[in-house]
């Protein structure tokens, strides 16, 4: 049974959201995106292959050279748990407001400040 990565693991190294971010504007073969990169060929490999087991790329042969090709639709669930996130964030400091200025009428009140 092959298990799948997740895909706020693919994202969660700055090498790999390079490498989404170059092959979302076009595929590109494996030694062009080697090449745009101070590391191995291996260490890019790798990278690919994570991004590709968590299904952020798909790689096709065509004769010679394999190609990446972008596939940000699993990135959907980021965006969905950010936005949730967000949203939580933005109830407890809208709360925490509330809270703050109760309090600061509250010390106005009494005459203190």
């Amino acid at each position: 049974m092959i298990t799948r990565r997740d895909v706020f693991q693919a994202i969660a190294d700055p090498t790999r959201r390079e490498i989404i971010q170059r092959i979302a504007q076009g595929s590109l073969n494996l030694n062009s995106i080697a090449e745009s990169f101070d590391i191995s060929r291996q260490a890019v490999s790798k990278h690919i292959q994570i991004l590709t087991e968590c299904g952020l790329v798909v790689i096709t042969q065509k004769g010679r050279e394999r190609y990446c090709e972008a596939q940000l639709g699993q990135l959907n669930e980021v965006t969905s748990w950010i936005e949730q996130s967000r949203k939580q964030w933005i109830s407890k400091f809208e709360k925490l407001d509330t809270y703050l200025n109760e309090l600061q009428t509250k010390n106005r009140q009494d005459g203190t400040k």
